[in-house]
């Protein structure tokens, strides 16, 4: 309430973006809290992003105010320079120019805020991954935040008041904001981690005596070797909530063999479509590939190029809908992109998720791939999330990343990034080898080429444009 009569006092209305360029801490927690209570939209940026992207996001934004941590000053005033900022709010010592956070947020208020219209009802502004082009910005309501972070999410997960989450991903991502949502909503204790370590994570299930780690799967194949390592420091975890991409079944395997009594969750979700589905815990066994069934009063279609149903049983694009866009769980709009909202949202309130799935006799959806990463060899369609989670079953492979490339002969063929694990060693040939054992042998890399770290996004996502791009500069002459 105090920070948000600052706020209010420096001149934000209901609907004003304020940009928030923080590291994960209680500061964070505050100022979404208070940008949330005034009817302000929170642009959260990533501080593992560059300068440059940074000043996309407040460009497109049109923030024009930004809170952010001191020891960010730098890329703020590089950002400052060709794009002031009506007001910049810094958590720790402010420089002329600034003001400081703390004293805002600690100033003593009596009077309640004021209450806030119908309409706007727009909380965040949560800028996509942008693993295929430029970042759009989708735009989040405090009535669909709360329909997942509240409703959903405990319903799904059992989650209570006794709960205790640590969150391993950086809060400027939905997942972060999902998790203080979480909090508000059902009185659970969030742990929140600085950053993301394997062996301070543990230090932290351990001594604060968690019951609940939220993860992407690049953060639980960095911390199960920890885990593996001290399985007693875990032994307060109920659950493990996994989002992001589909889960590994090596992964959930290794998981249940060091923590038996672990109730693991994977869910197929994203910034503009929300939680869609759901694999609860008691479901693994029997369907461990899938990413589950639509949870409570979410629709999926699965269609073909021209919008139709696909047949039972085979691969098609993904429409979710869930009320109007907007009114109860997916996004209401991408931000002034009005060429991307026809693309994305259809008549009928359905929205276009760009993810291939199948789904079996009994509803249980499988994650197949991104419809951008459909490979066609020889007339022949190849989805790269098959053939990348093939090579990582392989146990010396930590990642895979696989894209087409140009061939002669059959249009594209298939090309594999590898990342592995520390120590491992493999070659190439044997990697096409534990591929033509397992999948169609026109769906085996024709090339292999390892990596020591894979272009990722904050959120952990491999960054393809940037390997696709390495492929083409690499055949130009």
């Amino acid at each position: 309430r105090q920070l948000g009569h600052a706020l209010i006092a420096g001149g934000v209305s209901p609907g004003d973006r304020v940009a928030l360029f923080l590291p994960n801490g209680s500061a964070v927690v505050d100022a979404m809290a208070a940008i949330g209570a005034i009817g302000a939209v929170m642009v959260p940026i990533s501080t593992r992003l560059g300068a440059e992207e940074v000043a996309y996001i407040l460009e497109d934004s049109d923030a024009s105010q930004i809170i952010f941590d001191a020891d960010l000053r730098d890329v703020v005033d590089r950002v400052h320079a060709s794009r002031p900022f009506e007001r910049r709010i810094a958590v720790g010592e402010p420089h002329p120019g600034e003001e400081a956070f703390e004293s805002l947020r600690d100033q003593p208020v009596s009077e309640p805020l004021p209450r806030l219209p119908l309409a706007p009802d727009d909380l965040v502004l949560g800028y996509t991954s942008g693993t295929s082009g430029r970042p759009k910005g989708a735009v989040g309501t405090h009535r669909g935040m709360i329909m997942v972070s509240g409703y959903m999410n405990p319903v799904e997960f059992g989650m209570t008041r006794d709960d205790r989450v640590l969150i391993t991903s950086p809060m400027a991502h939905r997942v972060g904001l999902s998790r203080v949502v979480n909090m508000l909503c059902t009185a659970c204790t969030i742990v929140i981690l600085p950053r993301f370590d394997p062996l301070d994570a543990v230090d932290q299930i351990e001594r604060e005596k968690v019951t609940i780690i939220s993860v992407v799967p690049t953060i639980a194949r960095m911390i199960l070797p920890e885990i593996e390592k001290r399985p007693d420091a875990c032994r307060t975890l109920t659950k493990l909530l996994a989002t992001g991409e589909a889960f590994p079944v090596e992964l959930k395997q290794r998981l249940k063999a060091v923590l038996p009594s672990l109730g693991l969750y994977t869910m197929y979700a994203q910034t503009e479509g929300g939680l869609m589905t759901c694999l609860r815990a008691e479901e693994q066994d029997a369907r461990p590939e899938s990413v589950g069934r639509p949870v409570p009063g979410v629709e999926i279609r699965l269609v073909d190029d021209d919008f139709q149903d696909v047949a039972p049983g085979a691969p098609g694009e993904a429409l979710v809908r869930f009320g109007a866009p907007g009114e109860l769980m997916t996004m209401r709009e991408y931000f002034r992109r009005p060429d991307a909202n026809e693309e994305t949202l259809l008549d009928g309130g359905w929205l276009r998720t760009g993810d291939v799935l199948r789904a079996d006799e009994d509803g249980y959806l499988y994650f197949v791939d991104r419809a951008k990463d459909m490979i066609v060899s020889g007339g022949l369609n190849i989805y790269a999330k098959e053939v990348e989670l093939t090579l990582i079953s392989h146990p010396a492979v930590a990642d895979a990343a696989v894209i087409g490339v140009p061939d002669d002969v059959f249009g594209e063929s298939v090309l594999a990034y590898i990342e592995l694990e520390d120590g491992q060693q493999v070659d190439a040939d044997a990697l096409i080898d534990h591929c033509r054992d397992r999948i169609a042998s026109y769906k085996k890399p024709k090339h292999i080429r390892f990596a020591a770290d894979l272009p990722r996004t904050t959120s952990g996502k491999v960054m393809k444009g940037i390997l696709r791009e390495r492929e083409t500069a690499t055949s130009t002459p």
